[in-house]
């Protein structure tokens, strides 16, 4: 079928896949997708109350990278106590079904999440009061696999949206699992309706990550979803003694992606010893070594996405 002006578009021309005749037009017949379509079509008679939490909240963003082991997750977290750190009310959800990380970053591991009448109460983290949910807080044991196909996350994702009482917040974080799969085609729906600020991409200074991060950039033009920036992980390690700087991988990929893809970049976070410490314990950097480096860079990153999201 005919695509519409510019291949940015992830859909054809009179696609009525967001409507009730998703599947069943007779435009659908031959298409590939009309089977899916039939089956996931029309509007999600959820999303009402779905739009109502999420209106309740200023500014939704999402972490992404196409790349597993750029440290996505813990940037998520450390930026979320980094945005608090600058007086925000802030929570996050962990978007990453099968691999849980933010309950042990947020330190509210080991955790109940309680069902109330207005819906799933989030757990508060000690660090700067940081509403969190995940499903590794809803697991008997922490180490049990979540083995679930597409269907039943894609479910749990729209729950943590809908059923969790977040109340009123100014940022809410995302924390994806890395590509572009069933968690980020279902967030980026649910949300579609309630205007999302857009996309923090992670990524590392190596050239083999960034080849990566493109499919990412390239997932959000199609999906039209605004890339808020970038942000460069593990550049450079910081010598605890003297605090040097060492490049240890390349340096300057994200910025060149960035130039690249005419899109911010929002600076770099180094390899800081107290950083890898505080993420290992659960606790904060911002608390406990306020002047480190990667305190420092943490808060340009913080303020450098509130400079986006409100301009």
């Amino acid at each position: 079928m005919e695509k519409t002006e510019g291949s940015e578009s992830a859909t054809a021309t009179g696609c009525p896949s967001e409507t009730e005749l998703a599947g069943k037009a007779r435009m659908c017949e031959g298409c590939p997708g009309q089977a899916l379509c039939r089956q996931q079509g029309g509007r999600d008679p959820d999303q009402e109350v779905l739009d109502t939490r999420m209106k309740a909240i200023k500014h939704k963003i999402l972490i992404l990278s196409g790349k597993g082991g750029v440290g996505k997750s813990s940037v998520a977290a450390c930026l979320s106590m980094a945005l608090a750190e600058l007086s925000q009310k802030v929570g996050v959800v962990d978007l990453d079904i099968c691999g849980p990380s933010i309950p042990k970053l947020l330190a509210v591991e080991g955790r109940e999440v309680i069902n109330s009448q207005w819906g799933w109460k989030p757990l508060i983290s000690p660090h700067h009061d940081v509403k969190v949910m995940s499903v590794g807080s809803l697991l008997e044991q922490s180490d049990n696999a979540v083995i679930w196909r597409g269907p039943r996350k894609t479910a749990l994702i729209k729950r943590f949206l809908k059923d969790t009482y977040w109340g009123r917040l100014d940022v809410l974080i995302c924390d994806t699992p890395p590509g572009t799969s069933d968690e980020h085609l279902t967030v980026v729906k649910a949300m579609k309706s309630t205007n999302p600020d857009g996309a923090v991409i992670v990524t590392t200074p190596q050239e083999v990550a960034i080849a990566t991060i493109r499919k990412e950039l390239n997932f959000c033009r199609k999906m039209g979803v605004r890339v808020i920036g970038i942000v460069e992980n593990m550049s450079g390690y910081v010598c605890p003694c003297c605090q040097e700087r060492t490049d240890i991988f390349s340096s300057g990929a994200g910025e060149r992606l960035a130039i690249e893809y005419s899109v911010p970049f929002l600076g770099r976070i180094p390899i800081d010893q107290h950083l890898v410490q505080c993420c290992e314990e659960g606790s904060s950097i911002f608390q406990s070594h306020p002047q480190s480096p990667a305190a420092s860079a943490l808060l340009q990153v913080a303020q450098a996405v509130m400079q986006e999201i409100t301009r």
